[in-house]
């Protein structure tokens, strides 16, 4: 692919990328797969020759479509909301484009500082004290994690090391290691509630909409999260009104 066809191929890409976003609300928002049902569906190995574009379009929409959770469809509960706009998308081209790997200030500059600038911004929408800021007035402020699981990660690690650090001021003749062996992570225990789980079931099964659940003081429960930036209330109402009559279901099978 020249610059030529990629500009002629970008063009038709953003032409599919916004006939999914404005058609998605009438995508069925969980796949109705099983395991393994990709592999058959696509070669064994990669082919010698290259697919035509158009292929590769058709294959998308034809076997990958059919296997995708909809994240951003106004009928996605589920989990927790997942950045996406049309700016962002742009966005998302152009680092490809410049394709650098920011893992040190010299390895991308720009790439490190505007991380942080664009962290105190975040700072100060949420009214953090100056310290946490990486401006003159402050000690440093963040970095941008993958995911929640990194997230928690990190902060772990970093209240390990206040600890750490907190302990030997107080008495420097105490090791690391001798403080790392006492240190104690607690967290919380949380199973199971059949009712809800039978619920759940009944949900995703159904497939109008999509839940997952957690546990929270030993019970089992529905979460319910607005995800997609064009949920509206029609939405939420049309949901509530589901789960409703799938409990009601549930409700009446327990009493038989």
């Amino acid at each position: 692919m020249n610059a030529s066809e990629f500009r002629r191929r970008g063009k038709e890409m953003v032409d599919y990328m916004a006939n999914y976003m404005e058609g998605i609300e009438g995508r069925q928002v969980y796949p109705d797969v099983e395991p393994g049902y990709l592999r058959p569906l696509i070669p064994a190995a990669a082919p010698q020759e290259p697919d035509t574009f158009e292929d590769i379009i058709n294959d998308v929409e034809k076997i990958i479509m059919p296997g995708v959770t909809h994240w951003h469809s106004p009928y996605f509960f589920a989990y927790f909301p997942t950045a996406s706009s049309y700016p962002a998308m742009l966005a998302d081209m152009l680092c490809g484009a410049i394709g650098c790997i920011g893992f040190s200030w010299a390895a991308s500059p720009a790439c490190t500082e505007l991380e942080t600038v664009m962290m105190d911004w975040l700072g100060k929408m949420l009214e953090l004290p100056k310290a946490f800021l990486n401006e003159k007035a402050g000690e440093g402020g963040g970095v941008i994690q993958g995911s929640a699981s990194e997230a928690t990660l990190v902060a772990l690690l970093a209240a390990r090391t206040k600890v750490i650090h907190r302990l030997q001021a107080a008495s420097p003749e105490l090791t690391q290691a001798a403080i790392m062996e006492k240190l104690v992570a607690y967290s919380s225990d949380q199973g199971s509630n059949k009712v809800n789980e039978a619920l759940l079931q009944r949900i995703n099964s159904a497939k109008k909409i999509h839940l997952v659940p957690c546990h929270l003081r030993d019970k089992f429960v529905l979460r319910f999260a607005i995800c997609s930036r064009t949920v509206e209330s029609a939405h939420v109402q049309r949901a509530w009104e589901h789960i409703k009559e799938l409990a009601a279901d549930v409700l009446r099978a327990e009493r038989e």
